[in-house]
């Protein structure tokens, strides 16, 4: 029993070196310092630096810096700058890249002209620690972001130009960070800069042109290996981190350019991305900002009034800086206050970008613990300042366009959305299945319904039970994006009458169905199975091919026909191809009379939507396959049609999907039919059009048969 004793004695003898107990440990302070600060309404990030701050070998001395500490230390903060270029929305930035080039500039310039005479002659630093020191006040991380995007104003101008300025700021402070390393070493010279410029345009050249062509080869053969895509993007993290440490910039510049590289091949709300920034978010992240508090030494700041000086003096310039670039942008571009607090409170806390410069000059012995510490002390204050200056702003632009929010969920079904998927073919459930995941509204509560319509027969319980069996793997799919689904099995004499009843049981906003395949004459004669669903249901209905994963696709290209702003669906359809091409990062170009794309410009200004678009002028339907000439393998090609009765039908529209079928059999595509009515499904809304709308649309979607919804 002694023994016993002395050996647990052992095992808890300052600091712990048990690797089980200081994993177990470290794990129980990542679930609850952010638990215990939300109900401070303070940033979890706070509360994981102090944690380091107490259990480190300058606190309690509960931990020491280890081998295995500073491993997890280095993956976390990799994975913190992997995660800024990942998150960046490449699409709100070009569409306001003129304006976020201006704000990146002044919120690059302004801190670290302000930063550098404050830290060289009135702290007494050196060139290399003032300017270093400077350069830090420039980078700000987006830690208030989800504030936003809570409150539902991330679509505000103010943030998009926000998070575009991160990429000039955070890129110009990291070569900046490249240039004072240089320069500490006694290599800067003309070979060094010779050196810097060739390994760089080598390094980019791999990370923007190589690495992107090997990863969508990689996802496109192996696309059901979900696993294998999560380590395949941590080994291009960790790889392009080390090609930067060879070009002789430091790693954290290759993890954000690897973000950056990968961040039209992995949308928003994909399962791949949910995955990285949960393993981010519950492990790496953390642990990376608990050694960060085990760096700093309180004996320092209690020791003298010098470390108490510097660390004030850090906080009022980082912040003040800020605030000055904020202001200036709202001067220029005549934003109201609110916009400029917003875009104070995004920009101006630091912590990834910030951390990443101190301690790199820190153990390169440019900077001392005075402003290592005084930095935590600023990451500190910055962000409980930002997060509460952009809750209060954010509140502010909801409530002054609340008129204007209201009126675009009406127009796109928000709120009570609901996407209904039937299928025939289960091989082409996961694409379509993955489509109604990007579409989706993500503050709707409604799950996705996806629908199995089983013959009535004397088999059809059977086939229920198989049927589910089948849909239950999807279920996984769709959790693996934080999406809910519900799985419908149906008994019905005919699918289509099956379709349309689940439809209006579940009052299915949208409906997602699999293009038709064609099986030979037979198919021709007797396949009308989603005619029928058009003309029985009112609702938007996506008509869908995809002949390879959505993230595979360049651009999104939509032909309008005339009077198509006439029809009540045509605000969301529009929207939900925005938001398509948003979580693709890829521009759409939409073909149009000039009518149309007035209207189109004006719904885009009205409901405040930033997306990479431009139009071409094209009035000729009868001679539809002059498109050809604009359409490319990697496109994705949406026709807009109408059903018959419709203000923007007319007859060629009949035809158009055979001679898309035809003519584009290698490119994936689409065709909408827009929502006709406001409310209500059924023949009783069509009246005499609905008989012969089944008839007579025969001839646009024949090739039923075994039909792929």
């Amino acid at each position: 029993m002694t023994d016993f004793f002395e050996h647990l004695i052992h095992e808890f003898a300052l600091p712990l070196e048990n690797p089980v107990l200081v994993f177990s440990l470290i794990l129980l302070i990542i679930l609850l310092s952010p638990i215990l600060l939300k109900r401070l309404n303070i940033p979890g990030i706070i509360g994981l630096i102090l944690s380091g701050v107490i259990i480190g070998p300058h606190g309690l001395n509960i931990l020491e810096q280890n081998a295995a500490i500073d491993l997890f230390s280095t993956i976390g903060l990799l994975y913190i700058m992997f995660i800024a270029g990942l998150e960046l929305d490449l699409n709100e930035f070009k569409a306001n890249k003129n304006k976020s080039l201006l704000f990146g500039f002044f919120t690059f310039i302004l801190p670290l002209a302000i930063g550098f005479p404050v830290c060289h002659y009135f702290l007494g630093y050196d060139f290399n620690a003032s300017f270093l020191t400077a350069s830090m006040f420039a980078t700000h991380t987006l830690v208030s972001y989800p504030i936003v995007s809570k409150l539902g104003v991330s679509k505000n101008q103010a943030v998009a130009i926000t998070v575009g300025g991160t990429i000039l700021t955070d890129t110009a402070v990291l070569i900046i960070l490249a240039v004072i390393m240089g320069k500490s070493e006694g290599k800067l010279n003309q070979e060094f800069w010779i050196t810097l410029g060739v390994s760089l345009a080598i390094f980019s050249a791999i990370m923007f042109l190589v690495i992107p062509k090997i990863a969508k080869w990689f996802f496109r053969v192996l696309e059901s290996e979900k696993h294998s895509h999560y380590i395949f993007v941590l080994a291009v993290v960790f790889f392009a981190a080390f090609l930067a440490e060879v070009a002789g910039v430091e790693p954290i510049i290759g993890a954000f350019v690897a973000g950056l590289a990968m961040n039209k091949l992995i949308p928003h709300s994909s399962a791949l991305m949910n995955r990285i920034e949960f393993i981010g978010n519950s492990l790496f992240i953390p642990f990376f900002l608990i050694s960060v508090g085990m760096l700093v030494d309180v004996s320092v700041i209690l020791s003298g009034p010098q470390a108490l000086i510097v660390a004030g003096t850090l906080s009022v310039v980082a912040l003040f800086g800020k605030w000055l670039a904020a202001l200036f942008t709202q001067l220029v571009f005549r934003y109201s206050n609110a916009q400029r607090q917003l875009i104070f409170g995004l920009s101006s806390a630091h912590a990834a970008a910030t951390l990443a410069v101190i301690l790199v000059g820190f153990r390169a012995e440019i900077l001392d613990e005075n402003i290592l510490n005084g930095t935590i002390i600023l990451i500190l204050l910055t962000c409980i300042i930002a997060s509460f200056a952009t809750e209060k702003a954010a509140k502010i632009i909801l409530i002054e366009s609340e008129n204007d929010h209201t009126d675009l969920k009406r127009a796109s079904g928000f709120n009570n959305e609901h996407i209904l998927m039937p299928f025939a073919n289960i091989e082409n459930v996961e694409k379509l299945l993955e489509f109604s995941i990007f579409i989706k509204d993500k503050k709707s509560p409604n799950p996705i319904a996806i629908l199995s319509v089983v013959s009535n027969n004397d088999e059809a319980e059977v086939n229920i039970l198989k049927a589910r069996n089948k849909l239950e793997q999807f279920v996984k799919q769709a959790s693996a994006s934080e999406v809910s689904v519900n799985v419908i099995a149906t008994i019905d004499h005919n699918v289509a009458s099956g379709i349309s009843r689940i439809a209006r049981e579940i009052m299915a906003d949208m409906i997602v169905l699999g293009w038709p395949r064609r099986k030979g004459l037979i198919s021709m004669l007797i396949g009308e199975k989603v005619d029928s669903v058009l003309s029985n249901t009112s609702k938007t209905t996506f008509i869908c091919h995809l002949e390879k994963p959505l993230v595979l696709h360049k651009r999104i290209l939509i032909a309008v026909p005339p009077f198509a702003e006439r029809e009540n669906g045509y605000e969301q359809w529009f929207f939900k191809m925005t938001n398509l091409a948003q979580e693709l990062s890829v521009p759409i170009k939409i073909f149009c009379n000039d009518e149309s794309e007035g209207a189109i410009q004006k719904f885009i200004i009205n409901s405040k939507i930033s997306t990479n678009l431009s139009f071409s002028p094209f009035e000729a339907w009868d001679n539809f396959l002059l498109l050809a000439d604009d359409i490319e393998k990697d496109d994705l090609f949406v026709l807009i049609s109408a059903r018959k009765g419709s203000a923007s039908y007319f007859n060629a529209l009949e035809y158009l999907p055979m001679k898309l079928e035809k003519h584009f059999s290698s490119n994936s595509r689409l065709v909408i039919y827009p929502q006709q009515f406001n409310q209500g499904y059924g023949n009783e809304l069509y009246g005499d059009i609905a008989g012969e709308s089944i008839n007579k649309r025969g001839d646009t979607f024949r090739g039923g048969g075994r039909q792929q919804y």
